[in-house]
């Protein structure tokens, strides 16, 4: 064995894009299982998910987090579930946003029954929410966060996430986000929109993450089988928080620490980091990890970026994994 273990990385909102995922739904049995399954357990909104992820004119936006979230999990859980049937069983699950839920179900916190129930309410909850959005700044949080109005009442924009020492995401509600983004860019800092509808991981959710939390909590929740660091608390979930539903429910308004669950993993061990959902954000963050910079771990992303096609990359990806758990 290449003494390598397999890291699973599974995206939140943001990596999302139309048509995502689209060809494992059409040509890989146990994904289209697993997203079908979903789907049903969702309820009459799985359906809508369904036909605007397949259909080349969605009603609903796939940035918009009705769409994007509960298609976030399905892609993420579908793909896990395919690399458990090869035998690839990953030594650790590191969600980012939604991502986090989609770990707990491989890690079989809750089921895909209740997985279905708990993504139909959290859109349920999304759909009710202020607008607002996301900056993707090139600073550190420091930075970025100099540029927010203290003095703004509570519910502006705030640090939303930390994917990487000089990469710093601010969310909240409109226009305090695109004072702030013109703030930034005044300052020749380097600033993008992040493709969301709603301002996830700041205040502005927090009445909808403390609805949210009533749902899960009618689910049966067990600690993990796999094991699951936390991109809210930046370090292993421990037993007791797994089954405490305002963990899973309240990092739907609290800041993601992905770099701190990154981080957490030895420097000096061997690992596959695979990132299991569309796009690579989650891949440029892992390939700053020490034991990759030092050429003993390895990075694999499992579907292209918007525009190429994703089969031949996957299929590539799949005999990349194999190799790394076959014996030498």
């Amino acid at each position: 064995m290449t003494g390598r273990g397999l890291v699973l990385l599974l995206p939140g909102q943001g990596s999302q894009y139309q048509g995502m995922a689209v060809a494992l739904y059409e040509r890989e049995p146990v994904f289209a299982a697993a997203a079908d399954e979903f789907f049903a357990a969702m309820g009459p909104e799985g359906k809508l998910v369904r036909d605007d992820w397949l259909s080349d004119a969605p009603g609903v936006s796939i940035d918009d987090g009705l769409r994007a979230q509960p298609l976030l999990f399905a892609i993420g859980y579908g793909i896990g579930r395919v690399l458990l049937g090869r035998g690839l069983r990953p030594v650790r699950l590191i969600g980012h946003s939604v991502g986090e839920l989609a770990a707990a179900a491989l890690a079989g916190v809750f089921d895909l029954a209740a997985a279905g129930r708990i993504l139909a309410a959290r859109s349920r909850v999304l759909a009710g929410a202020p607008p607002g959005g996301m900056l993707a700044v090139a600073a550190t949080a420091a930075t970025a966060e100099s540029f927010v109005d203290r003095e703004a009442a509570a519910g502006g924009v705030v640090v939303g996430a930390v994917n990487a020492p000089a990469q710093t995401i601010l969310a909240g509600p409109e226009p305090e986000l695109s004072r702030t983004e013109t703030a930034l860019r005044a300052a020749g800092l380097t600033v993008r929109r992040v493709r969301s509808a709603q301002p996830f991981h700041s205040p502005v959710l927090d009445a909808a993450a403390a609805e949210f939390e009533q749902a899960v909590a009618a689910e049966r929740l067990r600690p993990p089988r796999i094991p699951v660091t936390s991109a809210w608390t930046g370090r292993p979930v421990e037993a007791a928080e797994a089954v405490r539903p305002s963990f899973w429910a309240r990092q739907l308004a609290g800041p993601v620490r992905f770099w701190a669950a990154v981080s957490s993993l030895p420097g000096d061990g061997e690992f596959t980091f695979a990132e299991a959902g569309p796009g690579n954000l989650l891949s440029m963050v892992a390939r700053r990890h020490p034991s990759v910079r030092a050429r003993r771990s390895v990075v694999v992303g499992l579907l292209p970026t918007e525009g190429k096609d994703a089969w031949p990359v996957w299929r590539a990806a799949l005999e990349k994994l194999d190799s790394e758990n076959s014996p030498h």
